[in-house]
């Protein structure tokens, strides 16, 4: 005899939805999608003033007893993407995160890069468990990342994420898509996991690692570096006791770029007329 599993149709889980209203029961009101499958929105999230056939925006997920339940509450993170989330609690099996809904966002044990601890915040990302059919998610986020197939160029600018500190610089996570290497000696603030930073595409090599830069390259960073010193010295009474002997340290402390960053930017402002430079002084607002 030969058996046949059918699965029934669910909405998407881990994602927002437009979602129309179909009918109201004791427990809530039942939402219809285009494929007419329902989902139950309890009655904590049902607007007062809404009608029959009226579209709601609605996030679909597991509630504590496994069904697909919507909500009005919006998520920290949704499915496929990444963010930094708190350990509300943990026991033999994982780790529960504070993802902003009333149950929590379960990391497996075996999905955690070192073991949780309640109260500390973790970089971690959301996806689909295909054997459970579960939202879960991972603090292995590397796992998630893929160079095979790159949708990145040299010189582009990009959003990353950074995910991990190594013996060279951070791990960022580039578009969402992609690992790359920003470097220690490139960076001139104090960085955190999970921070988000606008970064350009440094270099391609030729086995599809990736390094990146906080710093726009020469003839990119010109105008707003210049602009920046230039406020800066209208702040300053018009005088900043910088120049091109300065120490790389200093410059780097106080102007958050590297020398050459800003001997390119004092130089437009001296092609410009704008300022006067002064070795062994400073730079000079005209």
């Amino acid at each position: 005899m030969i058996y046949f599993c059918i699965k029934l149709n669910v909405i998407e889980l881990g994602v927002f939805h437009k979602l129309r209203f179909n009918r109201t029961t004791p427990q809530g009101s039942y939402l219809i999608d285009e494929d007419e499958v329902e989902v139950l929105l309890p009655n904590k999230y049902v607007p007062e003033d809404h009608e029959i056939g009226d579209a709601i925006d609605v996030f679909v997920y597991l509630d504590h007893d496994e069904r697909p339940v919507a909500t009005t509450l919006r998520p920290k993170v949704q499915v496929d993407e990444f963010a930094m989330l708190t350990c509300l609690d943990t026991n033999e099996h994982g780790a529960y995160m504070d993802w902003g809904l009333e149950k929590q966002l379960f990391v497996p044990y075996a999905e955690q890069r070192k073991k949780m601890k309640i109260g500390e915040s973790y970089l971690i990302f959301c996806f689909l468990d295909e054997q459970t059919d579960r939202l879960a998610a991972s603090s292995k986020v590397n796992h998630f990342t893929d160079n095979q197939i790159l949708t990145v160029e040299e010189k582009e600018a990009v959003d990353l994420i950074i995910s991990d500190t190594g013996d060279l610089g951070y791990q960022v996570i580039i578009n969402d898509i992609h690992l790359g290497l920003l470097y220690f000696n490139e960076v001139f603030e104090k960085l955190n996991i999970g921070d988000r930073k606008k970064g350009y595409i440094k270099k391609i090599r030729d086995d599809k690692k990736i390094d990146v830069s906080l710093e726009k390259y020469a003839y990119q960073s010109i105008e707003p570096n210049s602009d920046k010193i230039y406020k800066l010295l209208k702040e300053n009474q018009g005088y900043l006791p910088f120049h091109d002997r300065s120490p790389s340290e200093s410059i780097r402390k106080e102007f958050k770029m590297s020398k050459k960053a800003f001997k390119n930017a004092i130089g437009r402002l001296y092609k410009l007329k704008v300022v006067d430079i002064k070795n062994k002084d400073g730079i000079y607002l005209k």
